[in-house]
């Protein structure tokens, strides 16, 4: 295929670090592409009083496919201190990055696949029938709906007048909240639309179809949120009804799916759900196939831009470690999405057995796959460097 050009999102603390393994890798795989890199993340909100600059956004929008390390966020006060001393008091106020792209761009269908690798050390084990240690292998795509819900950012603390009017007219609010003065209320909104709802709903389905996995399962909480969850049940029950009839549709609440993803997690395929639900059940799975290490996500809008990063943050301590310890592979695997996006299809599939190679023979293990407290020591208890995992997965790719 023709020579792709790529914005690479480097962000904050090993974003940087994981970013440019993975580019070793894609380079070393073959993959023909310049990387442009743009500004995003803490340093330039400090510096700019704008962690997304504009040049950014004005990058992804040329070129549509963007690789993005990790950001630091901190709370409102935090943010607002380590300004730069010269825009203070000047109005600017910190809003996350990623959620700022993801706004942008209407990057509303968030994919996360949470898929084990044989051999890793990490994979969930449970006790089965007979008493013994049985390792079930987890195949689990998480669809998130990635613009609206709790993350929307419709909120307030001390509402405006009319806000705080229109809430009263709720009977609910005014029974329970109408003792509270205005000034001591902080008013976060769940929003969903039908026409969001019914994209992220079909694109889980598409998958499924496309994949080979016999169910989707909603996991909401359609029985207390019942207007918001129980829009995303309604919705996914006519589509399933009228357009995907051979696919099983299951219903989960988030707190009851959280106990049995440990008891059964091979039964599940493709899971949908809101934004905070998604974010949940996301990185519940990940916890069973190894961790943030090994979790990977993809963003996509409906005019074709897609971001892809690792779920991980930026973890700024280990950034300033002289040698890097982090585990590479949510990156890398990332990468790979984007692979599979682009249709580089082939290249991807290389890249991923050079992965599992790697990981089923078990010569080389950063330390949280060795169970080591991250710390820079673990590289003299035989714990392989992000460079080394990165160089092992090369080699197998030769």
């Amino acid at each position: 295929m023709a020579k792709r050009t790529i914005v690479a999102l480097p962000g904050d603390g090993i974003g940087a670090v994981v970013l440019k393994e993975a580019v070793r890798v894609l380079d070393a795989a073959g993959f023909n592409a310049d990387y442009v890199y743009g500004d995003i993340g803490w340093d330039f909100w400090c510096k700019e009083g704008n962690p997304l600059p504009q040049r950014t956004i004005d990058l992804i929008a040329k070129h549509k496919i963007a690789l993005f390390g990790a950001i630091t966020s901190k709370p409102k006060d935090e943010a607002a201190a380590e300004l730069s001393p010269a825009l203070q008091g000047k109005g600017f106020s910190y809003s996350s990055p990623i959620v700022g792209l993801r706004q942008h761009f209407g990057l509303d269908i968030c994919v996360r696949p949470c898929r084990s690798y044989k051999g890793n050390p990490l994979n969930f084990i449970r006790r089965g029938k007979d008493g013994n240690p049985e390792e079930p292998m987890v195949d689990v795509v998480i669809f998130r709906q990635n613009t609206e819900g709790l993350y929307g950012g419709v909120e307030w603390s001390n509402p405006p007048q009319q806000v705080y009017d229109a809430l009263m007219t709720h009977p609910k609010f005014r029974e329970n909240f109408g003792w509270c003065p205005k000034e001591e209320l902080a008013v976060s909104t769940r929003i969903l639309t039908l026409k969001y709802t019914e994209r992220i709903i079909r694109a889980a389905f598409v998958h499924a179809v496309k994949y080979g996995y016999k169910s989707v399962t909603v996991c909401e909480k359609p029985n207390v949120i019942r207007e918001t969850s129980g829009l995303m049940w309604k919705v996914a029950k006519d589509i399933q009804k009228n357009a995907f009839p051979a696919i099983q549709l299951h219903n989960t609440n988030i707190d009851a799916q959280m106990m049995w993803l440990t008891k059964n997690p091979e039964d599940y395929g493709v899971i949908v759900a809101s934004n905070m639900f998604g974010d949940i059940a996301s990185d519940a799975f990940a916890g069973l196939i190894g961790g943030l290490g090994f979790a990977c996500s993809a963003q996509f809008s409906e005019d074709g831009i897609g971001v892809f990063e690792p779920t991980h943050g930026s973890a700024p301590k280990y950034a300033g470690y002289s040698i890097p310890i982090i585990n590479p592979i949510a990156m890398i695997e990332s990468a790979c999405m984007m692979l599979e996006y682009i249709d580089e299809k082939n290249i991807a599939a290389r890249i991923r057995k050079a992965i599992a190679g790697v990981i089923e023979e078990g010569k080389v293990r950063t330390y949280d796959m060795m169970k080591l407290s991250g710390k820079p020591e673990v590289v003299t208890m035989g714990a392989a460097s992000t460079i080394q995992m990165t160089d092992a997965i090369i080699a197998r790719l030769k």
